[in-house]
This record gives structure tokens, C-alpha cells and sequence, in this order.
């Protein structure tokens, strides 16, 4: 388990970001991605809880959300509205320019430390989740661990999902069946997908709302160790 807390919150390249650095001597890249009005701070609950090898980074998204925090596209819904009306669920088209300045940022970053992130983990929560899908299927030969916490696959995935763009992938995904928010519905016909995409999927499902419940994050964390 994690001891080690040292973390800062540093501007890099307009980019604002939490990160945990470590002393270990190969160590690994695990990014953190927030969920729709959330920000740098929102999942470094679980830091502590990752191995001692992971050098993490959380970034900002960076686009405003509404009414409060921040959203990985622009011109997002409110919660309330992504909640009431399902079709205007984003799909690929707006998470893919996010997903490519975070690729980008992680390649400056890391060379910045000098740290070895030609292959990196991602961890992300609800829209954060998304991105981490959109992540692994548009760039699968950078990302090797993906933590799917109460997320889904947007649309637009078709191409990647029919070449089997995540074969060989193991992933994580996790949800709860009282998820208002993303309905389990939703993230089972998701695990279907990265399934057809070619992964292979460890899931936990608990019954909780739109969170991590305490059983699926020992699960999330018996995943990241190697």
C-alpha cells in the first residue's frame, strides 16, 4: 500500500495539476482524470491507496463546466442535463481534441521529470472514465492499465471497436447499480464494447449510486498492483 504523500499542485504548459512524484527507481505514470465538474483535486482521495511505484498526475480539464468546475469538452451539459436527456450524451467528436492535448501533455511532462511514459495507466471517474475509453481506443499503444470508475463508452467508437483496437488490454471497470447518473444499463452494454474491442474486463458491481464503493476500490487497487 501507498505511504508515501509528498504531492504538490504545479502549473505546467497551461496546464494546472496535482501530482505525486516518487523516489522509486523505474517508476510508472498513472494519470488521474476527473469527472464533469471536477478539477485537479477531485480523485486524490484514492492517491494514497496506489502503489508506492506510481508517479501520479491528475490534471485540469480544460474547459469550464456549468455551473462550477471544469468538463474534458466544450460547451458542456450540466449534470442535470446529461441526467434528464440522454441523446445529447457526447460522443467521440468532443472528448477527442481533450484526449489529445492530454497525450501531448503527458509526453512534456514526462520528458520535462524525466520520466519514462511511453506506456502509462489511467484511472478515470464518470466523463473522466470516458476520456480513459477514448484514450485507450484512439491511442492503445500508450495506454496499458485502464480504471473505468461509473463510466461509459461515448459513441463514435465504431472503427476502434471493430478493429479490435484493445486486444490484449485488461481493464478495470467498476459500478453501481444505483447509479442515477450513468445507469448500470448503460456501463454493461459498455463493457460489452471494450469486450468487442478485445479486452478483457475485471468488473465490480456494487450497489451504490454514482461513487466508488469501498469493496470496488480494493478492487481498483488489487488491479494497479503489479
Amino acid at each position: 500500500m501507498q505511504t508515501q504523500t509528498t504531492n504538490e499542485t504545479i502549473e505546467f504548459n497551461a496546464w494546472t495539476m496535482r501530482i505525486r512524484p516518487t523516489e522509486t527507481k523505474h517508476p510508472r505514470l498513472l494519470v488521474m482524470i476527473h469527472g464533469l465538474t471536477g478539477d485537479e483535486n477531485s480523485m486524490w482521495v484514492f492517491a494514497r491507496r496506489f502503489p508506492a511505484d506510481c508517479w501520479i498526475i491528475a490534471p485540469r480539464a480544460p474547459h469550464p463546466a456549468n455551473p462550477q468546475g471544469f468538463s474534458w469538452r466544450a460547451n458542456p451539459l450540466t449534470l442535470e442535463q446529461a441526467q434528464s436527456d440522454p441523446t445529447k450524451r457526447p460522443g467521440l467528436d468532443t472528448f477527442s481534441p481533450s484526449a489529445e492535448a492530454l497525450i501531448k501533455l503527458i509526453d512534456d511532462y514526462s520528458a520535462s521529470v524525466k520520466l519514462e511514459a511511453g506506456q502509462f495507466d489511467a484511472i478515470g471517474f464518470s466523463q473522466g472514465a470516458a476520456m480513459v475509453n477514448v484514450l485507450g481506443m484512439l491511442y492503445p499503444n500508450r495506454v496499458r492499465k485502464m480504471g473505468i470508475l461509473a463510466g461509459f463508452v461515448p459513441s463514435g467508437l465504431d472503427v476502434q471497436v471493430n478493429s479490435r483496437a484493445l486486444a490484449g488490454k485488461h481493464i478495470f471497470v467498476a459500478h453501481g447499480t444505483q447509479d442515477e447518473m450513468v445507469p448500470i444499463d448503460r456501463a454493461r452494454a459498455s463493457i460489452q464494447l471494450l469486450e468487442q474491442a478485445g479486452a478483457s474486463i475485471t468488473y465490480c458491481e456494487d450497489e451504490v449510486g454514482h461513487k466508488l464503493s469501498a469493496t470496488c476500490l480494493r478492487a481498483l487497487e488489487d488491479y494497479l498492483t503489479d
